[in-house]
C-alpha cells in the first residue's frame, strides 16, 4: 500500500469563449511560461482557420481532431526476474485527451508554416482526415502495442 496521498484531480473553468473546459484545457497546453492571453489568441485564431476551411462548430472541429488523436493503448515496461518488457495496457480516458493534446501541439509546433494558430489549425485538420504528425504518432504506439501483444498477461 502506497503511503502518499493520492493525487486530487483540479477542475478548470470553462473558457471565456465558447465556455468549454475542453478549450479551457487546450489553452492551459498551448501556453508557455504563464502567457495565457498569448495561448489564447493562438487557439482562438487556430479554430477561426479551421472553421473557415471546414464547415462545422470550431469546439465540435476541435473535439473531433482530439477524439481521432486519442490513443486506446500503450506500452508500459514492466520488469520481470531480470528482463524488461513493453507490455501493453489500456489508456484511461483523461491520459488520452492529455496524449491528443499533446501530441497535436508538439506536432504543431515542428511544422513549418508562418505563425502557430496556422501550425495548430493545419495539425487539426490533418488529424481530421486521418494524416500529420500526431496520426502517426498514435499509429506508432497502436503498432508498438500490438507488436508486444504477447507479453499482455504480465499486466499489473
Amino acid at each position: 500500500m502506497s503511503r502518499k496521498k493520492s493525487n486530487f484531480k483540479r477542475d478548470v473553468l470553462p473558457d471565456p469563449k465558447y465556455g468549454s473546459e475542453l478549450i479551457s484545457k487546450y489553452i492551459n497546453m498551448v501556453m508557455k511560461s504563464g502567457k495565457k492571453s498569448v495561448a489564447e489568441k493562438i487557439v482562438y485564431g487556430a479554430m477561426d482557420k479551421m472553421t473557415e476551411k471546414e464547415s462545422g462548430d470550431a469546439v465540435e472541429l476541435t473535439q473531433q481532431a482530439l477524439e481521432k488523436v486519442k490513443p486506446m493503448v500503450e506500452v508500459k515496461s514492466r520488469r520481470v526476474g531480470g528482463a524488461t518488457y513493453q507490455v501493453p495496457v489500456e489508456v484511461r480516458p483523461r491520459r488520452q485527451m492529455a496524449l491528443a493534446m499533446r501530441w497535436l501541439i508538439d506536432a504543431a509546433r515542428k511544422r513549418g508554416e508562418a505563425d502557430m494558430p496556422s501550425k495548430l489549425a493545419g495539425e487539426m485538420l490533418d488529424a481530421l482526415h486521418d494524416r500529420g504528425a500526431a496520426m502517426k504518432r498514435r499509429e506508432e504506439v497502436h503498432k508498438m502495442a500490438e507488436a508486444n501483444r504477447a507479453f499482455a498477461h504480465y499486466r499489473w
